[in-house]
């Protein structure tokens, strides 16, 4: 059977589905997504993951035409009907479709979309190896113009510097803010352990408030790891014993190059490996 789509209570297989070319979601990138993950038929903080999208709505003055627990009904079900235990899950909510200019008062019918399939961001080799990474000469964009919790349909800013990384032969780029901190990479938020020590860039910086890395710091603070949400510079990236990066489809993934530079001993540290084993032991748990 041909994978099933969910569009605004109706389900189409692959090739048919489809929404208006006037829907401003792909006319300007007016809408927001989120990813999520289910382990073996159990969806991984589904709630969390719907309250992140009810509030990136609500930020661009969106109403979402379903309730959340009608949102995360549909999230299973979209599972269930497509018989995926182990699946990557996208929500999209479109300002739907209007007319070739920027008013939203001319929009109407807000699409919903679920889909449910596999993913593999990273090859295993690369979870035992630790990634290369550059820093891109793109920036984060300024909080001010869009803030970046806002998880919205328009990552131009994210492409353009994943492309960096790409072209300098690497599967990720770290991200600069407009005050030249690090704040994410373009994926992936980001973990540096120095002397014992979890440092990664606290909210303001300019970051997603990713579920995965909220659910390390707990892991983490609970193993009884000192975690700090500290700002921090290339330096302090440079000079770390470990580097590791989180997010709903790459889990906890090592980072052992910078810039040219090995981190640490140039292979995937003992910190790393005792949260991705706590995390996975999570994901089956919950």
């Amino acid at each position: 059977m041909a994978l099933q789509i969910f569009i605004s209570g109706k389900y189409f297989d692959k090739d048919d589905a489809k929404i208006s070319v006037y829907d401003h979601g792909l006319l300007y990138g007016d809408g927001v997504f989120e990813g999520i993950r289910s382990y073996h038929g159990k969806v991984f903080r589904l709630k969390q993951h719907v309250q992140r999208l009810y509030d990136s709505a609500k930020a661009i003055h969106l109403t979402i035409p379903m309730t959340q627990p009608q949102m995360a009904d549909a999230v299973i079900e979209t599972c269930r009907i497509n018989s995926l235990k182990d699946a990557y899950i996208r929500l999209v909510v479109t300002r739907g479709a209007g007319s070739l200019g920027l008013d939203v008062r001319r929009t109407s019918d807000p699409q919903v979309i679920v889909i449910a399939d596999s993913i593999q961001l990273y090859p295993k080799e690369l979870y035992d190896r630790g990634l290369d990474i550059v820093t891109a000469g793109t920036i984060r964009n300024h909080p001010q113009a869009l803030n970046p919790r806002v998880k919205s349909l328009n990552y131009l800013n994210n492409i353009m510097a994943r492309l960096e990384g790409t072209l300098a032969g690497c599967e990720e780029a770290l991200m600069l803010n407009h005050k030249g901190e690090v704040a994410e990479c373009t994926g992936d938020n980001i973990f540096v352990v120095r002397n014992g020590e979890i440092g990664t860039p606290p909210l303001d910086a300019g970051i997603l408030d990713g579920v995965t890395r909220g659910a390390v710091i707990e892991l983490a603070r609970s193993a009884n790891y000192s975690v700090r949400e500290t700002s921090m510079t290339r330096h302090d990236l440079y000079i770390a014993d470990e580097i590791f990066l989180t997010g709903t489809a790459a889990e906890l993934i090592p980072v052992i190059k910078l810039d040219g530079r090995s981190i640490g001993a140039g292979k995937p540290g003992a910190v790393f490996k005792d949260l991705l084993e706590r995390f996975r032991r999570l994901v089956l748990e919950e």
